[in-house]
Formats: structure tokens, C-alpha cells, sequence
């Protein structure tokens, strides 16, 4: 269920996972029988009348969610789950300013693409009303950071001098956080936008208690605080279920998709009871399709196949030796300037050198990415100046099957190092 086969018969081993979205894997069975017993019972009904898919499904996610995240609105994808979710932040808290990450991907709708700072997402056209970027504390490309800060078995090579029971580049991130609060937005703000670990912009990490330090300072300021676990959640990340579980923070808002439904377009907005009634004295919100017969029957199984086939421990344990193994790269290529990620959610940048940090040009990275292709290898790109590559196999992936994609991956490399010496 990892490999894709073409029109012509080849054979692919997908390491991207239909961008990140395919966690139990395609077609899996359980899931796949599911969706056709439902199709031959009932598809749709709009959300104006309740069904039991729905109400099993609600109650399947909510019990693995904290207390007093339990109030769930169904919609259809990820953008339009955080496009819901900062009309919550506002109407909860009556003010307009929200902030995000640059570097971050919440969405392509008129609306989120306020928050996402990636360029190449961006329009000629307003989008930015009351949102405001701030400095994503990359510990790799930023200014700061060292060989102890990520959460992560894998480190950067940037020599860390702090002391054992403090994190500078922390503190000093947490500063130039400050600093915006201060001075690009009003005193009281909407909310912050954060997603656990930054997917689209090459699976960055920020320094171990500065997420849990930001959502105290918004909250100080009278927002709220909201973990876009679109990539990070359903057990992805091993450790945790929760993305926002591997920072030890308590958002107000979660929001989620590609990998709730396997594929199927489905997403979802949890909250609060206080924030959620606030919204219905705003605005009566209603989706046609959001939790759908089919949706939530699919949602259930998928649920139940992370729970029976321990999706999430295969996340950590495979994961784990994944991350080990590409580590090695960094060590053999001078254009392989770090290897990050925390389970099964792994980011490979490239440089033109390991001093100046510059990326490598993305014809270069293009043509490493079409090698890949051509060995029977799916990855990922990301990052601001596409230098990254994105590894997110199925959670069922297995170690044979990592060793096949090191070993491509590897070969990729070899024959650009060996094109680039001609």
C-alpha cells in the first residue's frame, strides 16, 4: 500500500504520501470496504440533519483529544478548516490582528493566504488584512541555533553553547516574538497561527518550550492560540498524537486534514465550548458537505486501522531509523546541509555548501528530484527557495522499504555530485 504503479506498468515506492495525506496507506483495505458499504447505504445529507457516521465519528476524535478541546465542526479541507478557524479566534476575542510563522502554509483561499508566508503561494492581490508574519525560529537557517535544540534525534551541526537547563537561540526568537507583538500589531490581538512542525516550508522545528513561551505571550495580549495539525497529526510525528502534544501546549483551536480522511476530502475544526458559542452568537455557520455519511465512516476507519495495525508506534520506531539513516548523507555531501524531522515527517535541505548555507539552486534539486522518480523513488519538495526535500511515507512503511529509498536517494546524489564534477 506505500507503492504506485503508471499507465505503463513502472512501479514507485511513495515517500511523499499524496503530500502527506495518505497515512494509512492507498487503498487499504479496511478503509477501502468501508467507503463502498456506506456508499451502498447513504452519501449525503447535508449537515442540516444529524446521522449516526457523524455522531460515531465525533465521538471517536474527541476522546483522543484533551480536555476541553471537544466541540468539533466538520468541513472539507484544510484550508477551509483554518478559514473557519480565524473567524473563531476573532469573533471569540473581538479583535482582528492574527499572527503566523513566515515560512508557514495554512491554506490557499482568499482568507488564509493572509497567514501562509510562503512566496511562491502569494498573489498579486490583497490578502494580508489584519494577519502579520513573524520570524519562523529556523534553528538551521535562522540566526540562531545549536546542536541542542530540536526536538529531534537528529541535530544541526551549528556548535551550541548554552547551558544545560537553558536554550539562547530560544530566548533570543522568543525576543524578536516579542517585538512583533509590540510593534506590528494592536495591543490586543486575534490569535496566533502555528503549525507543530512547518510542512509546506521543508519540515522545520523550532527550539524545544518556544511555542509553549508564544501562546502564554498571545495570551497575554487576549488571543487565542491555534496548532495547525493538517501534516503533524494522527500519530505522524510517533511520540505523540498531537503535534501540539510534542511542545507540551494546550492550543484553543486545532485544526486538521489531509491525513484524517486517507485521501478523501474531509477536515475538521476543534475547540472549546466557550469558543464555540461564541461563534454561534456571530455567525450561524453551516457546511453542505462537511461531515458527510461517507466522510465520517471513512474518518471512523481510519481511526480504528492507526489504533489496530499501531500506526503511531511504527510512526516513532521507523521513523526513528529513518531519520538515522538519511542523517548519514550529511555526513557523505557537501550539498546535504541538514537532515531534521521527528517521526515520520522528515526534511532533507540542500546547500550549495555546508559554510555559506545558500541553497542549492532548485534546477539543481529539480534534477535530483526527477533522478529519484526514475529509480522508483516519490518525494517531496518544500521550503521558500524549493531546497528541500520531503520525506512523509504511509505509516505503515516499513524498514526494507526505507532501506530502498536511502539507497535511491543515495544514488541521486552520486550522479549529480557526478554531473556537477564534469
Amino acid at each position: 500500500m506505500e507503492w504506485l504503479f503508471d499507465s505503463e506498468g513502472n512501479r514507485y515506492l511513495d515517500f511523499f504520501s499524496g503530500i502527506v495525506t495518505v497515512g494509512v496507506g492507498h487503498c487499504h483495505p479496511k478503509v477501502t470496504a468501508v467507503a463502498k458499504k456506506q456508499m451502498d447505504r447513504l452519501w449525503h445529507t447535508s449537515s442540516v440533519f444529524f446521522h449516526s457516521p457523524m455522531h460515531e465519528y465525533a465521538e471517536r476524535l474527541s476522546a483522543l483529544l484533551p480536555e476541553p478541546l471537544k466541540v468539533i465542526f466538520l468541513v472539507n479541507s484544510g484550508s477551509e478548516a483554518n478559514d473557519l478557524a480565524m473567524v473563531m479566534a476573532r469573533a471569540y476575542s473581538n479583535h482582528t490582528d492574527i499572527i503566523s510563522f513566515r515560512g508557514a502554509y495554512h491554506g490557499c483561499s482568499p482568507y488564509t493566504l493572509g497567514l501562509t508566508n510562503v512566496g511562491i503561494y502569494k498573489m498579486k492581490v490583497p490578502s494580508t488584512i489584519a494577519c502579520q508574519s513573524t520570524m519562523c525560529p529556523d534553528v538551521f537557517r535562522g540566526p540562531w541555533g545549536g546542536s541542542h535544540c530540536r526536538d529531534s534525534p537528529v541535530q544541526t551541526v551549528r556548535k551550541c553553547s548554552c547551558a544545560p537547563d537553558g536554550c539562547q537561540a530560544k530566548e533570543r526568537y522568543i525576543e524578536q516574538f516579542k517585538d512583533t507583538l509590540n510593534t506590528s500589531v494592536a495591543t490586543s490581538i486575534a490569535g496566533f497561527f502555528a503549525e507543530p512542525i512547518q510542512g509546506v516550508n521543508g519540515v522545520v522545528q523550532y527550539p524545544k518550550e518556544f511555542l509553549k513561551e508564544a501562546f502564554a505571550l498571545v495570551r497575554e495580549r487576549g488571543g487565542v492560540c491555534i496548532a495547525d495539525e493538517v501534516q503533524t497529526g494522527f500519530g505522524r510525528l510517533g511520540s505523540h498524537f498531537w503535534g501540539f502534544q510534542t511542545h507540551d501546549t494546550m492550543p484553543d483551536i486545532v485544526t486538521m486534514a489531509k491525513g484524517i480522511g486517507n485521501g478523501f476530502p474531509m477536515a475538521a475544526v476543534v475547540t472549546t465550548p466557550e469558543i464555540a458559542s461564541s461563534l454561534a452568537k456571530h455567525l450561524h455557520h453551516f457546511s453542505t458537505f462537511g461531515g458527510s455519511p461517507l466522510a465520517c465512516a471513512i474518518g471512523s476507519a481510519v481511526l480504528e486501522v492507526i489504533e489496530e495495525e499501531n500506526l503511531q508506534r511504527n510512526s516513532q520506531e521507523v521513523g526513528t531509523y529513518m531519520l538515522l539513516k538519511f542523517a548519514k548523507l550529511r555526513d557523505e555531501f557537501d550539498i546535504v546541509g541538514d537532515v531534521r524531522g521527528k517521526g515520520l515527517m522528515v526534511g532533507i535541505e540542500m546547500v550549495q555548501d555546508k559554510i555559506s548555507r545558500q541553497p542549492l539552486p532548485k534546477t539543481e534539486v529539480n534534477q535530483i528530484h526527477e533522478d529519484c522518480k526514475d529509480m522508483g523513488l516519490l518525494v517531496g519538495r518544500g521550503g521558500n527557495f524549493s531546497q528541500t526535500f520531503r520525506i512523509a511515507p504511509p505509516m505503515r512503511v516499513t524498514k526494507l522499504e526505507v532501506d530502498f529509498a536511502f539507497e535511491v536517494f543515495r544514488s541521486a546524489l552520486t550522479q549529480h555530485m557526478e554531473r556537477r564534477a564534469k
